[in-house]
């Protein structure tokens, strides 16, 4: 088969990257050794956030992704029509708290910060956060609103982006796990091998989440791309009682750490289901898919410091999944410069599903050519901060 780009992986990265490359008049080939949308895309909350992004590239890109959503959801709904599921894109905005009067200050420092650069955000009076979020905790400490968080449903919207591939000519190939490269007798690559076939193409793009740094290895490449693990409870139906994304100002550094131990986090909102979901964790331990009831304790006992009322709601289910971690906290979206032919657009880690849609639209600029909406410099392979976390050599 011969193809203008495969990508491998059908998550939601690798599916706005399909639909972006497709609808630019390349050819497209998806593969991936599992179902569509069955892995790291189905195990998120669905976050669209620019709050808990720090100034710097990947607030610029958070920022593009907020003007970019609500078109998005636009288009896919008026081209896939009302026969295809609602991906629930909803603009609820967050409120983000400080539960401590130590965290009060650092709260507001960070959102003026962000405001110099263009983010919405509010700094919210106890009185004025529980206006927005009655059933809040009364004794918290600060709260800052968010207008332009906002959330999807993952799964549907992965479906959808690759329906709409489908529809600009794109090849989705589920249970078709990479083996190998193709390349030619300089060592350029030029394709993958599956269990099944040779797949020639001008470009292979990993789009594997946190399997990224597996598949890098597969095609002789390293790529510091490894996984962090990620719980969340989801309760029984109730009427509505949570009202934005609500989350506590410990969020961000854990977001930001390094710390390959366990840590948690309150990030509760509710679904249009009816459930709350209820999160989060974040821990290093490779594939480990085990159940941990100690992490969902943790995760129930700060949850409880934001909505009390949680105490007498039954969780009626838990599930986990895997973030792709990078050591310095910036996705990867770019072509490999160390082997011409090889790109990424994955290490998103929990952010993968906001900025989903502005990866595929940077890596469709990049192969074709076009000028990109920002600066894609900052995360390309490349950059200093990941010098350190890479051999210097080409394929292996």
């Amino acid at each position: 088969m011969r193809t203008d780009v495969v990508i491998v992986g059908a998550g939601i990265i690798g599916a706005a990257c399909a639909r972006e490359a497709a609808r630019a008049g390349l050819s497209v080939t998806v593969v991936d050794r599992g179902a569509a949308a069955s892995a790291t895309s189905a195990r998120g909350e669905g976050n669209l956030l620019v709050s808990d992004k720090a100034p710097g590239p990947e607030l610029d890109l958070a920022l593009l992704a907020a003007d970019h959503w609500p078109g998005l959801a636009a288009e896919l709904a008026d081209e896939l029509g009302g026969a295809f599921p609602d991906i629930e894109y909803q603009r609820k905005g967050g409120v983000v708290v400080a539960t401590t009067p130590e965290g009060a200050e650092p709260l507001r420092a960070f959102a003026r910060r962000q405001t110099e650069l263009g983010v919405e955000a509010a700094d919210l009076s106890v009185p004025e956060a529980l206006e927005l979020e009655p059933h809040l905790d009364p004794a918290v400490a600060a709260a800052v609103h968010y207008p332009q968080d906002a959330q999807v449903q993952p799964v549907i919207a992965t479906e959808a982006l690759l329906a709409s591939a489908r529809r600009a000519g794109a090849k989705i190939l589920p249970h078709s796990e990479v083996v190998g490269p193709v390349r030619d007798r300089n060592g350029r690559l030029g394709g993958v091998r599956t269990a099944a076939e040779a797949i020639s193409a001008g470009a292979v793009l990993v789009a594997a989440g946190p399997w990224s740094g597996e598949v890098a290895r597969t095609l002789g490449a390293d790529l510091p791309v490894r996984p962090r693990r990620g719980m969340v409870l989801v309760t029984s139906r109730m009427r509505q009682r949570v009202f934005h994304k609500v989350y506590d100002a410990d969020y961000f550094g854990a977001t930001q750490s390094s710390d390959e131990g366990l840590q948690t986090s309150s990030v509760i909102e509710s679904t249009p289901g009816g459930t709350v979901l209820i999160g989060s964790s974040r821990q290093q331990i490779g594939f480990d898919d085990r159940l941990r009831v100690e992490v969902l304790a943790r995760i129930a006992r700060k949850a409880l410091r934001l909505f009390p009322f949680l105490e007498t709601t039954s969780a009626i289910r838990a599930y986990g999944g895997f973030r792709p971690y990078v050591p310095d906290h910036l996705p990867v979206i770019g072509e490999d410069h160390r082997d011409p032919g090889l790109w990424y657009a994955t290490g998103h880690e929990g952010a993968g599903i906001g900025l989903a849609g502005v990866t595929g639209a940077l890596i469709g600029a990049q192969l074709t050519g076009a000028e990109p909406a920002l600066d894609p410099r900052p995360f390309q392979l490349s950059r200093p901060s990941l010098a350190a976390h890479l051999s210097p050599g080409g394929p292996t």
